[in-house]
């Protein structure tokens, strides 16, 4: 069962195959959402500053009575945070509103504020600064892993050559559809992990003609299909769903796609039309990228 898979990060830490994501779903509300998580089967959550519901993952944590080395938790330095000073700070605001003694995997956001998000500011100082905050703190054993979301080759390459840490994980947007294969495999020439948030395309492939045609041919769903296309990429998928029902069906990827199905969604460029989740709201003002409330 994919649940009790994990891969190993460069530093030899397991890490679950497969985490539950938590953007968009409210602090009180992740409580329970973490809650019927764990009673399932997960072990790895995903959450971040910007979403404001750490205090609620680590409620909901806290109160299942499940082993803390059992747990892996991963959560995101804000991405406005380009400062050692204030990342320092964050840092710690993290482990108190988890309440958490350490926190098993810490990323930067993104390589620029969310307000100036890929428009071409040089933020690599900034970066440098926050990675910084996040050695010293591994070091301090506050936390076991740390690494970037979001980050492209070039800002990558700022980590690797002037860190000290080799950054465990690159976290970015990847689905059928929208899969950065040139990033991913430069990636894995660094022995950096790729996880794969949204892999279900905010919700908007759950109606794609071609994955629903696809999925029946393996009786399965098209969230199904779509994490398993990850994994076979050797990504980790991060599905976020508020339903038990749905969280269930999306660790139900035990089946093969086939090299020629592979190829067929590995060719897909099919722009996916986000619709009513076109608006993200971690993000300054409204863009193309985002996460519906619904199984994502």
């Amino acid at each position: 069962m994919i649940l009790n898979e994990t891969f190993a990060l460069a530093d030899g830490i397991s890490i679950p195959k497969l985490g539950l994501g938590t953007w968009r779903i409210d602090d009180a509300a992740v409580v329970q959402v973490v809650r019927d998580a764990l009673a399932i089967g997960y072990r790895h959550f995903d959450t971040a500053q910007a979403y404001g519901n750490e205090r609620g993952v680590g409620k909901g944590l806290r109160a299942s009575g499940i082993a803390r080395d059992e747990l892996f938790v991963t959560t995101k330095l804000a991405a406005e945070s380009k400062t050692y000073a204030d990342a320092k700070s964050r840092i710690d605001g993290s482990l108190h509103a988890l309440g958490l003694d350490h926190i098993d995997l810490m990323l930067i956001h993104s390589p620029q504020p969310w307000t100036e998000f890929r428009e071409g500011g040089n933020f690599d100082a900034g970066n440098l600064e926050a990675w910084r905050a996040l050695e010293e703190a591994q070091q301090a054993g506050k936390l076991r892993a740390i690494g970037v979301s979001n980050f492209e080759r070039g800002d990558l390459d700022n980590i690797l050559r002037h860190g000290t840490v080799k950054p465990a994980v690159n976290q970015v947007l990847a689905h059928v559809g929208n899969t950065p294969f040139d990033l991913i495999d430069y990636c894995r020439a660094k022995d950096v992990l790729v996880e794969a948030y949204s892999p279900v395309a905010h919700g908007a492939a759950l109606q794609h003609p071609m994955l629903v045609e696809l999925a029946a041919k393996y009786g399965v769903g098209v969230a199904q299909l779509c994490i398993r296309y990850c994994l076979q990429l050797g990504l980790l998928p991060l599905p976020k769903s508020t339903n038990a029902d749905h969280m269930r069906s999306n660790a139900g990827v035990d089946f093969d796609i086939s090299e020629d199905d592979m190829s067929a969604l590995r060719g897909s460029g099919d722009a996916i039309d986000y619709g009513e989740a076109s608006a993200f709201p971690v993000f300054g003002k409204p863009r193309q990228v985002a996460q519906s409330s619904a199984n994502a």
